[in-house]
Formats: structure tokens, sequence, C-alpha cells
């Protein structure tokens, strides 16, 4: 456990996560929060309260999008937001690049890149919410406007 704690991209998500708010905390799983639904289940929440963090493509801009753990971001309603014709997933090296973070442990804060960030409105939903702190097994619990706060956000419908 100690180990994942003290790798690279965990200490950053949780430095930009202390400087925010010190009472915040990286919570370590024993089991992955690879996916959404490992998450919850993990933490024995709903997994709509899971942030999923999701980087998209439009030419040579990157977008990270926050959405709820049981949505698909549209990337319908993103090409109309952008007003971009190609928009699409990033891929696993860019993802890397951007971020700092592997696929599966992307966090929304201590990005490497600054990136427009819109958080679905979906995550409205719940008081709390918790999303990856740069490890698969790293996620921190933060409450909807806090993590608007902290990420910069931009609430948007981006959410199908």
């Amino acid at each position: 456990m100690n180990s994942i704690l003290n790798k690279e991209p965990v200490k950053r998500a949780q430095k930009s996560i202390k400087e925010f708010d010190p009472n915040l905390e990286i919570i370590y799983l024993e089991q992955t929060a690879r996916t959404a639904q490992d998450a919850a289940t993990a933490l024995g929440c709903n997994v709509g309260a899971i942030v999923k963090s999701l980087l998209f493509s439009a030419g040579d801009i990157f977008i990270l999008c926050l959405v709820s753990g049981d949505k698909r971001c549209s990337l319908k309603t993103l090409k109309k937001i952008l007003d971009e014709k190609d928009v699409s997933m990033a891929n696993p090296d860019d993802v890397k690049k951007i971020t700092g973070y592997t696929i599966g442990g992307v966090s929304p804060v201590g990005l490497l890149s600054k990136v427009k960030i819109y958080v679905d409105t979906n995550l409205e939903r719940f008081t709390t919410v918790f999303a990856a702190a740069g490890h698969p097994n790293c996620v921190f619990k933060i409450q909807f406007n806090q993590l608007v706060k902290l990420t910069s956000g931009e609430i948007r419908e981006i959410a199908e």
C-alpha cells in the first residue's frame, strides 16, 4: 500500500487535493477501482457517485469530462459544445502525456497540462462523490460543489 501512495502520480493528485482542502484524504482501496463499478463495489456506494475522468480530443485540443459512473459522455453533445466535427476519446498515450495518469487512475486534479474541464450535471445528484487519485487503487471523497471549485470545471449536460 505505501509503495502505491508514494508513486509520483498519486503524490501529484494528493498535493492538489491537500492545497485545496487539507481535510481531504486519499482513500487506498484493497481492490482495484479501475472501473466505476469496481470503485462503487469497493466503497459500498452508488455507482453514479463515482466520477469518471474521461479525456477527449478535438484536433489539437483536449477536454477532460467528469461524468457520473452510471452515465456515458455524449460525443454528439461534446461536438455541439465545442463546435467541432471530430471529437473522440483520447488514446492511452495522449491520456498519459496530457494528464500524467494512466487510464483507470486518471484524477481530475494534478494534471500535467491545462485542459478545459466539463463536470456533468448528473453528478449533482450526489452530495459527495469519489474521484480517482492517480492510481486504480486510490480515490478521494469530495462534495460535488467542492469538486467543481477544485477542478475549475464548468457544469454542463454532457452525459447520455
